[in-house]
Protein backbone atom coordinates (compact mmCIF):
# COMPACT_ATOMS: atom_id res chain seq x y z
CA UNK A 1 0.00 0.00 0.00
CA UNK A 2 1.39 3.67 -0.60
CA UNK A 3 1.69 5.26 2.80
CA UNK A 4 3.83 8.44 4.51
CA UNK A 5 6.40 6.87 5.87
CA UNK A 6 9.17 8.03 8.97
CA UNK A 7 12.63 6.35 7.70
CA UNK A 8 14.86 7.71 10.21
CA UNK A 9 14.44 9.26 13.30
CA UNK A 10 13.91 13.33 13.28
CA UNK A 11 13.15 13.68 9.29
CA UNK A 12 9.99 14.03 7.50
CA UNK A 13 8.25 11.70 6.64
CA UNK A 14 8.41 10.28 2.77
CA UNK A 15 5.94 8.81 0.57
CA UNK A 16 6.42 5.51 -0.74
CA UNK A 17 5.59 1.49 -0.30
CA UNK A 18 5.07 -0.22 3.11
CA UNK A 19 3.87 -3.56 3.98
CA UNK A 20 -0.34 -3.84 4.13
CA UNK A 21 -1.85 -4.21 7.75
CA UNK A 22 -3.10 -7.81 8.94
CA UNK A 23 -5.73 -7.75 11.97
CA UNK A 24 -5.49 -10.25 14.29
CA UNK A 25 -8.32 -10.95 17.03
CA UNK A 26 -9.87 -7.50 18.32
CA UNK A 27 -8.52 -5.62 15.77
CA UNK A 28 -9.69 -3.82 12.05
CA UNK A 29 -7.58 -2.89 9.09
CA UNK A 30 -9.38 0.62 7.91
CA UNK A 31 -9.48 1.88 5.25
CA UNK A 32 -8.62 5.20 5.65
CA UNK A 33 -10.49 8.17 3.93
CA UNK A 34 -8.30 11.46 6.14
CA UNK A 35 -5.80 12.08 8.53
CA UNK A 36 -5.25 15.37 9.77
CA UNK A 37 -1.33 16.93 10.31
CA UNK A 38 -1.91 17.38 14.17
CA UNK A 39 0.64 18.92 16.71
CA UNK A 40 0.51 15.75 18.34
CA UNK A 41 0.71 13.69 15.21
CA UNK A 42 4.20 15.11 14.59
CA UNK A 43 5.48 15.16 18.30
CA UNK A 44 4.87 11.76 17.97
CA UNK A 45 6.69 11.60 14.80
CA UNK A 46 9.57 13.65 15.83
CA UNK A 47 9.64 11.68 19.45
CA UNK A 48 9.48 14.98 21.11
CA UNK A 49 6.11 13.64 22.63
CA UNK A 50 5.72 11.96 25.78
CA UNK A 51 3.35 9.09 24.61
CA UNK A 52 5.78 8.67 21.46
CA UNK A 53 6.79 4.66 21.18
CA UNK A 54 7.49 4.07 17.60
CA UNK A 55 10.66 2.28 16.13
CA UNK A 56 11.74 3.39 12.37
CA UNK A 57 10.53 2.55 10.14
CA UNK A 58 6.83 3.70 10.57
CA UNK A 59 3.60 5.22 9.02
CA UNK A 60 2.55 8.33 11.43
CA UNK A 61 -0.76 9.81 12.19
CA UNK A 62 -2.41 9.84 15.65
CA UNK A 63 -5.89 8.98 13.89
CA UNK A 64 -8.03 9.61 11.22
CA UNK A 65 -11.39 9.03 9.48
CA UNK A 66 -12.18 5.55 7.67
CA UNK A 67 -14.28 3.13 6.89
CA UNK A 68 -14.22 -0.64 7.68
CA UNK A 69 -14.87 -3.46 5.59
CA UNK A 70 -18.78 -3.06 5.20
CA UNK A 71 -18.73 0.62 4.85
CA UNK A 72 -19.20 1.79 8.21
CA UNK A 73 -17.83 4.99 8.72
CA UNK A 74 -15.52 5.36 11.67
CA UNK A 75 -13.18 7.90 13.81
CA UNK A 76 -10.30 5.92 15.00
CA UNK A 77 -7.47 7.15 17.45
CA UNK A 78 -3.71 5.17 18.22
CA UNK A 79 -3.30 3.15 15.49
CA UNK A 80 -1.20 -0.07 15.99
CA UNK A 81 2.35 0.47 15.34
CA UNK A 82 4.02 0.79 12.64
CA UNK A 83 0.68 1.58 10.99
CA UNK A 84 -0.49 5.22 11.52
CA UNK A 85 -3.21 6.58 9.86
CA UNK A 86 -1.25 8.57 7.08
CA UNK A 87 -1.23 5.76 4.19
CA UNK A 88 -4.40 4.10 2.44
CA UNK A 89 -5.22 1.63 5.40
CA UNK A 90 -3.67 1.34 9.12
CA UNK A 91 -4.02 -1.53 11.77
CA UNK A 92 -6.31 -0.08 15.29
CA UNK A 93 -7.72 -2.00 18.19
CA UNK A 94 -11.46 -2.00 18.14
CA UNK A 95 -11.75 -0.62 21.24
CA UNK A 96 -9.89 2.37 19.37
CA UNK A 97 -12.78 3.02 17.15
CA UNK A 98 -15.91 4.90 17.42
CA UNK A 99 -18.79 5.08 14.46
CA UNK A 100 -19.31 8.15 13.57
CA UNK A 101 -22.49 9.94 12.25
CA UNK A 102 -22.41 10.80 8.29
CA UNK A 103 -22.99 14.45 8.95
CA UNK A 104 -19.66 15.52 7.99
CA UNK A 105 -17.55 15.07 5.58
CA UNK A 106 -14.64 12.61 6.22
CA UNK A 107 -12.18 15.48 5.75
CA UNK A 108 -13.94 17.95 8.04
CA UNK A 109 -14.07 15.37 10.40
CA UNK A 110 -10.79 14.41 10.82
CA UNK A 111 -9.90 17.76 11.23
CA UNK A 112 -12.21 18.84 14.03
CA UNK A 113 -11.48 15.69 16.07
CA UNK A 114 -8.64 15.95 17.80
CA UNK A 115 -8.85 19.96 18.37
CA UNK A 116 -12.15 20.03 19.10
CA UNK A 117 -11.76 17.37 21.37
CA UNK A 118 -9.28 19.22 23.41
CA UNK A 119 -11.65 22.02 24.58
CA UNK A 120 -15.05 19.46 24.45
CA UNK A 121 -12.66 16.62 27.29
CA UNK A 122 -11.27 19.85 28.97
CA UNK A 123 -14.69 21.61 29.90
CA UNK A 124 -16.86 18.46 30.70
CA UNK A 125 -14.55 15.59 31.90
CA UNK A 126 -11.49 17.87 34.14
CA UNK A 127 -13.81 21.31 34.79
CA UNK A 128 -16.81 19.85 34.81
CA UNK A 129 -18.53 23.31 33.15
CA UNK A 130 -21.52 24.60 34.53
CA UNK A 131 -23.10 27.20 32.41
CA UNK A 132 -22.95 30.45 33.12
CA UNK A 133 -19.20 30.57 34.08
CA UNK A 134 -16.65 32.89 32.36
CA UNK A 135 -13.75 30.34 30.64
CA UNK A 136 -10.16 32.20 30.13
CA UNK A 137 -8.85 30.23 26.70
CA UNK A 138 -5.07 31.19 26.53
CA UNK A 139 -3.81 31.26 23.23
CA UNK A 140 -6.84 30.99 21.00
CA UNK A 141 -5.65 31.73 17.57
CA UNK A 142 -5.00 28.53 16.73
CA UNK A 143 -7.09 25.72 15.46
CA UNK A 144 -7.81 24.31 18.73
CA UNK A 145 -8.09 27.94 20.59
CA UNK A 146 -10.66 28.84 18.34
CA UNK A 147 -12.92 25.61 18.08
CA UNK A 148 -12.39 26.19 22.06
CA UNK A 149 -14.28 29.59 22.03
CA UNK A 150 -16.88 28.09 19.80
CA UNK A 151 -17.42 24.57 22.11
CA UNK A 152 -17.71 27.30 25.23
CA UNK A 153 -19.88 29.31 23.57
CA UNK A 154 -22.00 25.78 22.92
CA UNK A 155 -21.30 24.73 26.35
CA UNK A 156 -23.27 27.92 27.84
CA UNK A 157 -19.80 30.40 28.97
CA UNK A 158 -21.43 33.04 30.00
CA UNK A 159 -18.05 34.81 29.16
CA UNK A 160 -15.14 34.08 26.74
CA UNK A 161 -11.91 35.65 27.47
CA UNK A 162 -8.87 34.72 24.42
CA UNK A 163 -5.58 35.26 24.66
CA UNK A 164 -3.41 35.80 21.31
CA UNK A 165 0.05 37.31 20.53
CA UNK A 166 -1.88 38.43 17.24
CA UNK A 167 -3.50 41.37 17.55
CA UNK A 168 -4.82 41.40 13.84
CA UNK A 169 -6.86 38.15 14.28
CA UNK A 170 -9.28 39.81 17.18
CA UNK A 171 -12.30 40.43 15.01
CA UNK A 172 -11.84 36.70 14.14
CA UNK A 173 -11.91 35.67 17.30
CA UNK A 174 -14.95 38.06 18.54
CA UNK A 175 -17.00 37.01 15.33
CA UNK A 176 -16.42 33.10 17.00
CA UNK A 177 -17.40 34.03 20.28
CA UNK A 178 -14.66 35.69 21.61
CA UNK A 179 -16.28 38.31 24.67
CA UNK A 180 -12.74 40.14 25.40
CA UNK A 181 -9.17 39.41 23.58
CA UNK A 182 -6.05 39.84 25.22
CA UNK A 183 -3.00 40.14 23.46
CA UNK A 184 0.19 38.33 24.30
CA UNK A 185 3.30 40.77 24.53
CA UNK A 186 6.81 41.34 25.90
CA UNK A 187 5.45 44.11 28.10
CA UNK A 188 4.97 42.21 30.70
CA UNK A 189 2.68 44.85 33.11
CA UNK A 190 0.84 45.95 30.37
CA UNK A 191 -0.17 42.04 29.89
CA UNK A 192 -0.77 41.52 33.80
CA UNK A 193 -3.11 44.50 33.73
CA UNK A 194 -5.34 43.11 31.13
CA UNK A 195 -5.21 39.74 33.06
CA UNK A 196 -5.76 41.70 36.67
CA UNK A 197 -8.92 43.44 35.21
CA UNK A 198 -10.48 39.86 34.13
CA UNK A 199 -9.10 38.42 37.11
CA UNK A 200 -11.20 40.37 39.50
CA UNK A 201 -14.42 40.35 38.39
CA UNK A 202 -13.64 36.11 38.41
CA UNK A 203 -12.54 33.37 35.98
CA UNK A 204 -13.82 29.86 36.89
CA UNK A 205 -11.93 27.92 34.39
CA UNK A 206 -8.40 28.41 32.17
CA UNK A 207 -7.82 26.12 29.27
CA UNK A 208 -4.29 26.79 28.31
CA UNK A 209 -2.78 25.74 25.08
CA UNK A 210 0.59 27.61 25.62
CA UNK A 211 2.66 27.07 29.05
CA UNK A 212 5.31 28.99 29.09
CA UNK A 213 5.99 32.39 30.53
CA UNK A 214 3.14 33.96 29.95
CA UNK A 215 1.02 31.44 31.65
CA UNK A 216 3.21 31.64 34.43
CA UNK A 217 2.49 35.54 34.43
CA UNK A 218 -1.40 34.43 34.24
CA UNK A 219 -1.09 31.89 36.77
CA UNK A 220 0.25 34.74 39.09
CA UNK A 221 -1.91 37.34 38.09
CA UNK A 222 -5.17 35.30 39.13
CA UNK A 223 -4.07 34.09 42.23
CA UNK A 224 -4.02 37.30 43.53
CA UNK A 225 -7.05 39.11 42.05
CA UNK A 226 -9.37 36.22 41.70
CA UNK A 227 -12.50 36.89 44.26
CA UNK A 228 -11.51 35.81 47.74
CA UNK A 229 -12.63 31.83 48.05
CA UNK A 230 -13.31 32.16 44.29
CA UNK A 231 -12.38 28.15 42.85
CA UNK A 232 -10.63 28.48 39.37
CA UNK A 233 -9.66 25.83 37.67
CA UNK A 234 -6.68 25.42 35.05
CA UNK A 235 -6.56 23.17 32.58
CA UNK A 236 -3.34 22.50 30.64
CA UNK A 237 -3.65 21.24 27.19
CA UNK A 238 -0.43 22.33 24.92
CA UNK A 239 2.65 23.79 25.60
CA UNK A 240 4.23 25.54 22.56
CA UNK A 241 4.76 28.37 24.65
CA UNK A 242 7.53 26.30 26.62
CA UNK A 243 7.71 22.93 28.40
CA UNK A 244 8.59 24.18 31.86
CA UNK A 245 7.88 27.07 33.96
CA UNK A 246 9.23 27.89 37.90
CA UNK A 247 6.03 27.33 39.32
CA UNK A 248 5.39 29.47 42.88
CA UNK A 249 3.81 27.28 45.39
CA UNK A 250 2.71 30.32 47.38
CA UNK A 251 0.06 30.23 44.09
CA UNK A 252 -1.18 27.43 45.27
CA UNK A 253 -1.20 28.10 49.27
CA UNK A 254 -2.88 31.84 48.47
CA UNK A 255 -5.54 30.78 46.24
CA UNK A 256 -8.74 28.14 45.16
CA UNK A 257 -6.47 27.47 42.31
CA UNK A 258 -6.93 23.78 40.45
CA UNK A 259 -4.18 22.65 38.39
CA UNK A 260 -4.80 19.46 36.04
CA UNK A 261 -3.74 18.09 32.44
CA UNK A 262 -6.43 16.81 29.95
CA UNK A 263 -4.56 14.93 27.48
CA UNK A 264 -3.35 11.40 26.82
CA UNK A 265 -2.62 9.41 29.69
CA UNK A 266 -4.91 12.17 32.27
CA UNK A 267 -7.72 11.43 29.93
CA UNK A 268 -8.98 7.50 29.14
CA UNK A 269 -8.84 6.57 25.76
CA UNK A 270 -13.31 5.89 26.40
CA UNK A 271 -13.24 9.82 27.57
CA UNK A 272 -11.48 10.72 24.51
CA UNK A 273 -13.38 8.83 22.04
CA UNK A 274 -16.80 10.22 23.90
CA UNK A 275 -15.79 13.68 23.47
CA UNK A 276 -14.91 13.10 20.19
CA UNK A 277 -18.03 12.15 19.33
CA UNK A 278 -19.82 14.64 21.14
CA UNK A 279 -17.90 17.17 19.00
CA UNK A 280 -18.93 15.72 15.86
CA UNK A 281 -22.56 14.88 16.89
CA UNK A 282 -22.81 18.71 17.89
CA UNK A 283 -20.54 20.18 15.09
CA UNK A 284 -23.69 20.68 12.47
CA UNK A 285 -26.56 22.18 15.25
CA UNK A 286 -23.89 24.28 16.88
CA UNK A 287 -22.07 25.20 13.23
CA UNK A 288 -18.45 24.44 14.04
CA UNK A 289 -16.45 26.38 12.37
CA UNK A 290 -12.68 25.05 11.22
CA UNK A 291 -10.02 25.83 8.65
CA UNK A 292 -8.95 23.07 6.43
CA UNK A 293 -6.64 22.48 3.65
CA UNK A 294 -6.94 19.52 1.52
CA UNK A 295 -3.81 18.02 0.40
CA UNK A 296 -2.72 14.20 -1.48
CA UNK A 297 -1.31 11.76 0.83
CA UNK A 298 1.69 12.16 -1.87
CA UNK A 299 2.34 15.46 -0.93
CA UNK A 300 3.12 14.52 2.19
CA UNK A 301 6.77 15.66 2.39
CA UNK A 302 5.47 19.07 1.21
CA UNK A 303 2.45 19.50 3.56
CA UNK A 304 4.59 18.34 6.77
CA UNK A 305 7.03 21.56 7.42
CA UNK A 306 4.10 24.04 5.20
CA UNK A 307 1.13 23.60 8.18
CA UNK A 308 0.21 26.87 9.80
CA UNK A 309 -1.56 27.21 13.04
CA UNK A 310 -5.18 28.75 11.85
CA UNK A 311 -5.54 25.99 9.20
CA UNK A 312 -5.57 22.30 9.52
CA UNK A 313 -4.36 20.22 6.80
CA UNK A 314 -5.78 16.95 6.01
CA UNK A 315 -4.34 14.26 3.64
CA UNK A 316 -6.29 12.19 1.44
CA UNK A 317 -4.80 9.19 0.22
Amino acid sequence: MKAAMILHKGQNPVYGDFKDPIAHDDQYVIRVQASSISQITKARASATHYSSDSEVPFIPGFDGVGTLEDGTSVYFILPKNPFGAMAEYCLVDKKHCLLIPNTLSPEVAAAMAIPGMSSWAACIEQARMVAGETILIHGASGISGRLAIQIAKYLGAKKIIATTRRSEVFEDLYALGADRCIQLTENTLEMEDAFASESTLGINIVLDYLWGPSALSLIQVITKNSPPGMPVKLIQIGSIGGATIPFPAASLRSSCLTLMGSGLGSLSITQMLNSVLEVLKNAPIAGFKINTEQIPLSHVAQAWGSTTSDVRTVLIP
